[in-house]
C-alpha cells in the first residue's frame, strides 16, 4: 500500500462532511495565543537527566514542569523518544505521557515524537489508543523517521520490522488506517481493530528536520513540526517546502507549521550563556559519539576545546535563544517572523531542573501567559 493510499482524519466511524470533519480536527491541532504572545507557545522536554543526577529524578522533575507549564499556560507539553543516551530519560513517550496525564488535567499531550520505523504501527495505534481513552482530546501523535539513536540500537529495536526511513510513507498509511478503523476491503488488516477505539483518535504530526517530512506532511495536509533547535539551517526551506505542497484536507484547510526553538531564560544573557553551555558541550559528545549526562556549566565552561570543538560550541549557541526573559521573548518573535511560524515549541536542554523551570517560567511571564484567564480554560477540543 502506497502513501497516497491515506486518507488522515480526527474520528473514527462516525460520518461527517469534510467542512464539519475540518473544523473538529482544526481546533485539535491549532493553538491557542495566550497573553501578549502572538502565537502558540509550547514545551518539548526530554526528561534531562544532568550530571549528578538519576534518571528517576530527571522523570520527577519533568512531571513537576508538566504541571509548571499547565499552571503558567503552555498550550502542548511533548516528550521525545531517544535511546542509548543517558542524558535522556525519555525512552517511551507513550508510557511517560500516560504518567504526565494523570498529573495534569488541561494541558495537550503529545510525542515529539515517537520513531516510527522502531515500532510495528498497530502496537503505536494501540497506545495511542489508550493514551486518547485515558486523556481524551489532550493527545497528540507526533511521528519522526529517524531512528533516535545510533544505527545498532535501532537494529536492536526494528529486527526486522522496517529497512529504515525508506518505509516511512507506507508505516504511516498503515498506521493511519489503524487509528481510523478504514483498512479497505481485501485488505490483510482489514479485519483487525487496534483496541482501545473511540469516537476521536489524536491528530498525526509529521516531525522533521529535513525536506522530506515537510513535503509528506504537506502532500497530506498534516501539520508539521520541525526541528530548528538542531538543524537551523534548514528551517526557512522546510517550511516553504511544506507550503508549497499543501494540500488541503480532512484534517487541515491551511498548513499548520511548529518550529522547535532552543531557548534559555536567565536574570541576564550572560547567566542564561552559562546555562546554555551545557547543553552545547552535551550536543558536542553526542555528534563525537560519546552520549552522557548533561555536564554542568562548571565542566562546560572549564572543557579544554579543540579549535573545531570551539567553532561546532559557537554555532550551536548562535542557534540558542538567550538572554534575559524580555530578551528572549524578543528573539522569539523575531524568528518567528523570520520563518512564518504558526507556534513555538521551546526546550532548555540544560542541567539542574531548577534553572530549566525557572527558565520556562521566565518566558511565560515575559508573555503574561500566567495572566491570562484562558490558560485555566480547559483543553481546545
Amino acid at each position: 500500500m502506497s502513501s497516497e493510499d491515506q486518507r488522515p482524519s480526527g474520528t473514527n466511524g462516525a460520518q461527517a462532511t469534510p467542512s464539519e470533519d475540518a473544523s473538529r480536527s482544526e481546533d485539535a491541532v491549532r493553538g491557542r495565543a495566550r497573553g501578549s504572545a502572538p502565537a502558540p507557545l509550547s514545551i518539548l522536554d526530554l526528561a534531562t537527566v544532568g550530571a549528578g543526577h538519576t534518571p528517576a529524578e530527571a522523570l520527577a522533575a519533568t512531571t513537576e514542569l508538566a504541571r509548571g507549564a499547565e499552571e503558567w499556560g503552555y498550550h502542548r507539553f511533548w516528550v521525545a523518544e531517544h535511546h542509548g543516551m543517558p542524558g535522556v530519560a525519555s525512552s517511551s513517550p507513550a508510557v511517560l505521557l500516560a504518567h504526565l496525564g494523570a498529573h495534569t488535567t488541561t494541558l495537550r499531550l503529545g510525542s515529539g515524537g515517537v520513531m516510527l520505523p522502531n515500532h510495528a504501527p498497530l502496537a503505536i495505534a494501540e497506545q495511542f489508543g489508550l493514551l486518547e481513552a485515558l486523556h481524551p482530546g489532550r493527545i497528540d501523535l507526533g511521528l519522526g523517521r529517524a531512528p533516535g539513536t545510533d544505527q545498532a540500537t535501532a537494529r536492536a529495536l526494528r529486527r526486522g520490522l522496517a529497512d529504515g526511513a525508506d518505509d516511512f510513507p507506507q508505516l504511516l498509511s498503515e498506521l493511519t488506517h489503524f487509528l481510523d478503523a478504514d483498512f479497505p476491503a481485501g485488505h490483510p488488516y482489514a479485519r483487525l481493530t487496534a483496541v482501545p477505539q473511540g469516537p476521536e483518535r489524536p491528530p498525526i504530526w509529521l516531525l522533521g528536520s529535513s525536506g522530506f517530512s515537510a513535503r509528506l506532511a504537506g502532500r497530506l495536509g498534516l501539520p508539521f513540526a520541525f526541528a530548528h533547535h538542531f538543524s537551523a539551517g534548514n528551517t526557512e526551506p522546510a517550511l516553504d517546502l511544506y507550503r508549497s505542497s499543501f494540500q488541503p484536507s480532512e484534517v487541515l484547510a491551511e498548513p499548520y507549521a511548529l518550529i522547535g526553538v532552543s531557548a534559555v531564560a536567565a536574570d541576564d544573557e550572560a547567566a542564561a550563556l552559562w546555562l546554555s553551555r551545557s547543553a552545547g558541550l552535551a550536543m558536542l559528545r553526542l555528534r563525537q559519539g560519546r552520549p552522557g549526562p548533561i555536564p554542568t556549566p562548571d565542566e562546560a565552561a572549564a572543557h579544554p576545546y579543540t579549535e573545531a570543538e570551539a567553532d561546532f560550541l559557537a554555532t550551536w549557541l548562535g542557534n540558542v535563544v538567550l538572554g534575559a526573559p524580555g530578551d528572549v521573548a524578543d528573539g522569539l518573535e523575531a524568528l518567528r517572523k523570520r520563518v512564518g511560524a504558526d507556534e513555538l515549541m521551546v526546550t532548555s536542554h540544560i542541567h539542574g531542573h531548577a534553572a530549566r523551570h525557572r527558565s520556562y517560567r521566565m518566558i511565560a511571564d515575559a508573555y503574561g501567559l500566567t495572566t491570562d484567564g484562558s490558560a485555566a480554560a480547559g483543553p481546545v477540543v
